[in-house]
């Protein structure tokens, strides 16, 4: 597992050590960006050699510069002060898509016993307040599953680039229906430390998703060392995951990290397994409990953050062959 994990980061891992020793007399200079953020990020199961079950996400997100509230922003901040507590706050807009097959896609008639086919497409509110040692989220979800979701299309369209086969089974995706959900999330920071000149930190997550997509209570955390630890708090990853952030603070010219992580969550709904909230439809015994881990690295320069993460989880419902690995990439640009 951490062989692969290795061979995937390791060009990361070698370019990011040579830029920083060509600017290490620059590593201590403060950035002049202060401002919003975009983050366009994909996660494949490409990377982890297969083609199934959780085999897509795209994900685009946009978060303010930190800024006092206005309008309804400032409403849902005063609303929900009890959660999200004090600190720098920022908000901002996702759009994101998860596409899920079963194993054996070149079946034009799908195993009954095997996950259904569905896509989910959804934009998210989100609001944050960050203090040196805290950082908390809340994200109201709205979305679609079904053929709206455009899951079919992006699916078999990439296949069409790497000239690869058609999934044969999309007639049978889970039927259209709207989806909303709220996702609250807690980090603490907790500096360790520095080894061989370089600052480590441990970061614990606490997490809750109440909806009709997903209902789930996780907790995990995340292990980092590098130069450029105060710029985030790790890397976004479409959720559900052990933890998702925008980029916060650049504090380099060039910053760099590696990580590692572990965490898990208790499942009381999953859409894509339990099957349709509305209407009969093809389902499978959902576990009760999904563990996952990741290793990956990020490189920082003037506001822009590139990350790689590859993810390991185990099986999520009765009957599926084994765990599942796949990558996620990310690129943060100043907007």
């Amino acid at each position: 597992m951490f062989r692969t994990a290795l061979r995937l980061t390791s060009p990361l891992l070698l370019s990011l050590l040579l830029v920083e020793a060509a600017s290490a007399q620059e590593a201590s200079r403060v950035s002049p960006y202060a401002g919003g953020t975009l983050t366009l990020g994909d996660e494949n199961d490409m990377f982890g050699g297969t083609d199934r079950y959780y085999t897509n996400g795209l994900m685009l997100h946009w978060t303010s510069p930190a800024t006092t509230p206005a309008g309804p922003v400032a409403w849902l901040d005063r609303s929900f002060s009890w959660l999200l507590g004090p600190g720098e706050f920022r908000w901002g807009l996702s759009l994101e898509q998860s596409i899920f097959t079963p194993e054996e896609i070149r079946r034009h008639v799908p195993d009954p016993t095997d996950r259904p086919y569905a896509g989910h497409l959804f934009g998210s509110l989100n609001l944050e307040r960050e203090t040196a040692a805290t950082r908390t989220s809340l994200s109201f979800q709205l979305g679609v599953v079904g053929a709206a979701s455009g899951g079919e299309f992006t699916q078999n369209r990439w296949h069409d680039v790497i000239n690869k086969y058609h999934a044969e089974g999309w007639d049978y995706q889970l039927r259209d229906e709207v989806t909303f959900g709220v996702v609250a999330e807690r980090q603490w920071r907790m500096p360790t430390g520095r080894i061989a000149g370089l600052d480590t930190e441990v970061l614990p997550v606490a997490n809750l998703a109440l909806g009709t997509a997903y209902t789930y209570a996780g907790a995990g955390g995340l292990v980092r060392i590098g130069t450029a630890l105060g710029a985030d708090w790790g890397p976004a990853r479409i959720r559900p995951a052990i933890s998702s952030s925008p980029l916060q603070r650049p504090q380099h010219d060039f910053g760099w990290y590696i990580f590692g992580g572990a965490g898990g969550r208790a499942v009381a709904r999953n859409l894509f397994l339990d099957g349709s909230t509305y209407r009969e439809s093809a389902s499978v015994d959902r576990k009760w409990f999904v563990g996952e881990a990741q290793v990956g690295a990020a490189i920082l320069w003037r506001g822009t953050r590139l990350a790689y993460t590859h993810v390991w989880q185990s099986s999520e419902f009765d009957g599926q062959r084994g765990g599942q690995a796949f990558g996620s990439i990310s690129l943060t640009v100043p907007f």
